[in-house]
């Protein structure tokens, strides 16, 4: 019995390969049967927390979809561009991001450019 033990090894490392390939396998093509429309926005900057919050679109709310943070990966609205355009930017004395795309902005409101960073605003 001695002699078989290496082709006995080689059974149990090539099951122990399709079992996890076949897994993986499975797992894609489900996430991919599951996704959202839209796609994930761009990152602004940094990483995120290194947690992983959601591993398909399914575990998200509404029409949110599982990103990667850069770190890890959470539920984030979908990167969206609304009909119309944004106006000349307003002065105006706050500094901020509200937003970083159309799809964080509600109903028909656009993210436009301030004269110093983004917010929300009526699309002309």
């Amino acid at each position: 019995m001695g002699k078989h033990w290496p082709a006995v090894f080689a059974l149990i490392l090539a099951l122990g390969a399709y079992v996890h390939f076949d897994t993986a396998f499975a797992e894609e093509a489900e996430r991919k049967t599951t996704s959202k429309p839209g796609t994930c926005p761009p990152r602004t900057w940094g990483a995120g927390l290194c947690a992983e919050f959601c591993s398909s679109d399914c575990d998200c709310p509404d029409n949110e979809k599982c990103c990667s943070n850069g770190c890890g990966h959470q539920c984030i609205a979908p990167f969206t561009v609304k009909l119309g355009r944004c106006a000349r930017p307003q002065r105006t004395n706050m500094c901020a991001e509200y937003c970083y795309h159309d799809g964080q902005c509600p109903g028909e409101q656009k993210c436009c450019r301030t004269t110093c960073g983004h917010a929300c605003s009526e699309p002309c």
